[in-house]
């Protein structure tokens, strides 16, 4: 039997969602930005941006339906 989190642990897992998402635009746009440097491009950045995007949502998505599916499991018999 699945047991329920406590609300502690689940602000504790969705506030660590709060820090991925910051940090893979800020690790994307960093990428981006010091090839434009080496390369002497204007663009690098705005596509290692959206990669960073789409990685964080990436992320949120994952953990949104995780947890969805663990709560269909868990209350799936019960009626």
């Amino acid at each position: 039997m699945a047991q329920k989190k406590s609300f502690a642990r689940m602000v504790g897992e969705y506030s660590n969602l709060a820090l991925i998402i910051p940090s893979s635009l800020l690790v994307g746009y960093t990428i981006g930005y010091f090839l434009d440097k080496w390369l002497g491009t204007h663009f690098w950045y705005i596509v290692w941006l959206l990669i960073g995007i789409v990685a964080g949502m990436m992320e949120l998505i994952k953990k949104v339906l995780g947890d969805f599916q663990k709560d269909q499991d868990a209350g799936g018999g019960e009626e």
